[in-house]
């Protein structure tokens, strides 16, 4: 019944209007006007009681029937093409209002369109289909529920859990068993599950655990780890996490773990699983059936209905799966080396006691200094204390040692010639340890620049003629001197030793103050 007719029947009945407008709810300006068209009109109670509303409305208020009627729009047109890929409601509503203007008929305004829209999509149910479209989005949760895994020794049992993602378009569904609901495992499960769909949704919505997303207030931007904001943008996809106690925002996931947790886990409650990998490829089984098991209400599965209307919408996979990475800060030591777990990564010296940003991978270790990657290395595994050093990160004073060992110094002594090679073996001869003689054969390095390598083989072999084990020095003064030229040139050897005493200097007794002993 209209509020005209109750309002006519309270006055009939002797209700004041102010007491109407308090019964029915209405303002006092609308009885007041009923009251007044009835007046006018002269409408008897018996009269009233035979008029539809329709009637009794043209009845009061006949000039309103000369206003054109709007066109009311076609909504399950528009709740189909709102399904198609950059369709909005603005965009139907456009066309909608050119439509009306060729037929020459009054369209509704756009807030009234949307408005008439919301309250046929309240009438229907038909929230879900309208907010999600093909490619458009990918939900993932864990599920409450958790699964047993045994130990084969002792029989214990530990809690795995189980990961779920959904595409709210098709339904179609993902899950995969993990040890734990940390980093490493939520990362590497989305991997997994891009694999499983072979293709990538334009948005990821997440709930707000703390592994994805680390704050999401209201007035403000999600603030996301940093690890999946790679993976996302490893990805191409965007993040939008659940709003807070919002579980709508992803019901379509929150439905599947529901189903999932009836299908899957309930079906092997009863099997006893002693690794992972068993126990994901029985989640498998269990999952094909639950996609594949057809519809009740419309044709179809949810995987058929994935590979028909969902999978060509999917953007492409990357061309290499995204490798999980951790981040941490660390100080670079005097030594120009930072730790990872507890192994030794070189870094440029100049950042010496400056802070840096480590990410690292399974296989690589990477190193930023306000952004900008200042080195990487290949990850040490093993045992601890291992150092990754590169000769660039060193000061030039560091670099020559580092860059030489004794095989190596032997290598260059022999590429030079046989004498050479017979010096420097001698030096390492000469000391305890490897290291002491490192200086000499540098030294006798910068010689071969200086002097060029022929004419320090000859220097060498001279040398070896007169001293057992020459050194640096030797070989210094015959180059200095040119002996090496000399002894080049005839073909013979020294005649004296090349020694410091060759070059000594005896002193009389007068030097000292003292007299001749001479008569």
């Amino acid at each position: 019944m209209s509020k005209e007719k109750q309002i006519l029947q309270l006055l009939h009945e002797g209700y004041s209007q102010r007491r109407i407008a308090s019964t029915l709810r209405v303002s006092r300006n609308t009885v007041a006007k009923v009251a007044k068209a009835a007046s006018e009109h002269s409408i008897s109670k018996d009269v009233l009681e035979t008029l539809e509303d329709t009637e009794l409305n043209h009845m009061l208020f006949p000039e309103e029937a000369l206003i054109p009627t709007l066109v009311t729009p076609d909504f399950a047109y528009i709740h189909k093409e709102l399904l198609k890929s950059g369709v909005t409601l603005k965009l139907l509503w456009q066309e909608y209002v050119d439509t009306c203007r060729d037929t020459g008929k009054p369209p509704y305004g756009y807030s009234q369109y949307c408005k008439l829209y919301q309250d046929y999509v309240a009438q229907y149910k038909l929230t879900m289909h309208i907010q999600h479209k093909p490619g458009d989005k990918l939900m993932v949760d864990w599920a409450g529920t958790s699964l047993p895994l045994y130990d084969k020794v002792t029989g214990n049992n530990c809690k795995v859990y189980l990961f779920v993602a959904t595409l709210p378009f098709s339904m179609y569904c993902y899950a995969q068993a993990c040890r734990t609901m940390k980093e490493e495992d939520w990362i590497n499960a989305h991997t997994s599950m891009y694999e499983f769909f072979g293709g990538v949704t334009r948005i990821l919505t997440p709930d707000n655990l703390k592994v994805g997303i680390v704050s999401n207030k209201k007035y403000e931007d999600p603030v996301v780890n940093r690890s999946y904001q790679e993976l996302a943008d490893h990805y191409h996809t965007a993040l939008l996490p659940a709003r807070v106690l919002a579980p709508r925002d992803k019901a379509a996931v929150e439905g599947s773990v529901g189903n999932l947790t009836s299908h899957i886990i309930a079906r092997l409650r009863n099997r006893k699983f002693f690794d992972i990998h068993s126990m994901n490829k029985a989640i498998r089984r269990e999952l094909e059936r639950f996609n594949d098991a057809p519809f009740q209400k419309k044709d179809g599965s949810r995987h058929s209905v994935f590979l028909e209307e969902k999978l060509p919408f999917l953007q492409p996979l990357p061309r290499y799966p995204y490798e999980f990475a951790q981040w941490k800060s660390a100080t670079v030591q005097l030594n120009y080396h930072i730790a990872i777990d507890f192994q030794n990564y070189s870094v440029p010296y100049e950042y010496v006691r400056k802070k840096v940003d480590v990410r690292y991978t399974k296989n690589s270790i990477e190193v930023y200094y306000k952004g900008n990657r200042i080195c990487s290395h290949k990850r040490l595994y093993g045992r601890r204390g291992q150092y990754s050093t590169l000769p660039e990160h060193m000061p030039v004073n560091h670099q020559l040692y580092s860059e030489w060992d004794k095989a190596r110094f032997l290598k260059w002594a022999s590429g030079i010639g046989e004498a050479t090679y017979m010096v420097i073996r001698k030096i390492f001869d000469s000391y305890r340890i490897e290291e002491q003689a490192y200086k000499g054969c540098l030294s006798l390095f910068k010689l071969a620049d200086k002097y060029t390598p022929e004419r320090l083989e000859c220097a060498c072999k001279a040398a070896l003629e007169r001293i057992p084990s020459p050194r640096y020095k030797n070989i210094r003064l015959i180059l200095e001197s040119g002996n090496d030229q000399v002894s080049k040139s005839s073909g013979q050897s020294f005649s004296k030793p090349v020694s410091d005493e060759s070059y000594a200097l005896v002193r009389g007794a007068s030097y000292y103050g003292g007299g001749s002993h001479e008569e």
